[in-house]
C-alpha cells in the first residue's frame, strides 16, 4: 500500500516520529504541497494524508487509485468531500485531539489581558522603576476575575474546559449552545439565550464551529448589546468575528480588550485593522500546538490508517464506509 503525506510541518517540528506509518507500506512525505502539485504528488497512491493542502474534484479525477483520505486536523474544508463521496472515497478527520491545549490557551489569552504579564516583564527588563524607593510599579491595573461573568458561546469539549477553569477562578458562567446538556449546569453555570449572554457577560469566549449562522456572530449589532469594557476571546475560527467592527469597538473603548488566536484570513495581512487596534492581543493560531496535542494528532491519524487497513473505518466525515 502506498501512502502520500502531502504536508506535515505544522504537526511536527522534529519532536514526533512518523516512521510507524511505514508499517503499512511505502510512505512518501512532503513538507508542503501547493494545490497544483497535489495530483502529481499523489500519483498512484492509495492513501492520502493532508493538513492544509487542497484536494479538489479535479485532483480526485486525476488520481483514480485513491481509496482513502485522512485529514491531519479536525477541520476538513480543504477536501471536496462531496466529490470524494461520489467516487466512493471515505474522508476521515481527527476530532478532539487538542481540546485541553486549546482550552488552556483560551485562559492564557484572558490572563494576559487581565494581568499584563508580557508588558510588565518587558518594563522590568528595561531596568525601569518609579524611583529608588518604590518596590513596585504598574502601567495597567490587574483585573480580578472573581465574581465576573464568563459568557461561553459553544459549550462543547473546549468550551467545557474553559468553563471549568472560569468557575475555578470564581466566575459565573453563562453558556449559549444549540445543544444543551443539563448535566453541565450548576449554581455557577447555566445555559441562556444569546442576547442575555451578550448583555450580562464581562468576558465572552468563542468556542463554536463556523457555520453560516455563526459567521460574524460578533458584529456591530451584537457588540452594541454588550457591557462597556467587555473582553472578547476567540481561538476558534476567525470568521466568527467582524474584524472591522471589533477594531472600532476596541479603539472606542466599548470592548476593553480582545485575545485572538484565529483571524479570518491567515497568515494575517499587515493591513488588518486589528493589528493597530487598542488592547488587541494576537497569537499565530497556536492554541493546538502543544507537543502533547500534536502527538495525539499523529497517533489518531495512524489509528485512522489502521482502521482503514482493517476494514473498520472511523472518524469518517462524508458518510462513505
Amino acid at each position: 500500500m502506498k501512502t502520500v503525506i502531502l504536508d506535515y510541518p505544522r504537526e511536527n517540528a522534529g519532536e514526533i516520529d512518523w516512521s510507524r506509518f511505514e508499517e503499512y507500506g511505502e510512505v512518501i512525505k512532503y513538507p508542503r504541497t501547493l494545490p497544483e502539485q497535489a495530483a502529481e504528488r499523489i500519483g498512484d497512491a492509495e492513501v492520502v494524508f493532508l493538513n492544509k493542502t487542497v484536494i479538489s474534484r479535479e485532483t480526485l479525477e486525476k488520481c483514480p487509485n485513491i481509496k482513502f483520505i485522512s485529514v491531519i486536523a479536525t477541520g476538513y474544508n480543504t477536501v471536496d468531500v462531496v466529490a470524494a463521496a461520489e467516487r466512493g472515497i471515505p474522508v476521515a478527520n481527527v476530532p478532539s485531539y487538542g481540546c485541553e491545549a486549546i482550552g488552556q490557551h483560551t485562559i492564557a489569552l484572558l490572563l494576559e489581558i487581565t494581568d499584563h504579564v508580557a508588558h510588565h516583564d518587558g518594563e522590568v527588563r528595561k531596568g525601569r522603576k518609579n524611583d529608588e524607593n518604590d518596590w513596585c510599579f504598574w502601567d495597567y491595573p490587574s483585573i480580578e476575575l472573581e465574581n465576573k461573568v464568563m459568557g461561553i458561546i459553544g459549550l462543547g469539549r473546549i468550551g467545557q474546559i474553559t468553563s471549568k477553569v472560569a468557575q475555578a477562578f470564581g466566575m459565573k458562567v453563562l453558556a449559549y449552545d444549540s445543544y444543551k446538556n443539563p448535566a453541565l449546569e450548576n449554581e455557577n453555570c447555566r445555559y441562556t439565550d444569546l442576547d442575555t449572554l451578550l448583555k450580562e457577560a464581562d468576558v465572552i469566549s468563542l468556542h463554536c464551529p463556523l457555520f453560516p449562522e455563526t459567521e460574524n456572530i460578533i458584529n456591530r449589532d451584537n457588540i452594541a448589546k454588550m457591557k462597556d469594557g467587555v473582553i472578547i476571546i476567540n481561538n476558534s475560527r476567525g470568521a466568527l468575528i467582524d474584524e472591522e467592527a471589533l477594531a472600532e469597538a476596541l479603539n472606542s473603548g466599548k470592548v476593553y480588550a480582545a485575545g485572538l488566536d484565529a483571524i479570518r484570513n491567515e497568515p494575517i495581512s499587515m493591513d488588518n485593522p486589528l493589528l493597530s487596534a487598542k488592547n488587541c492581543f494576537i497569537t499565530p493560531h497556536i492554541s493546538w500546538a502543544a507537543v502533547e496535542a500534536r502527538q495525539r494528532l499523529v497517533d489518531y491519524s495512524l489509528d485512522n490508517l489502521k482502521a482503514y487497513k482493517n476494514g473498520n473505518m472511523k472518524n469518517i466525515v462524508n458518510g462513505v464506509k
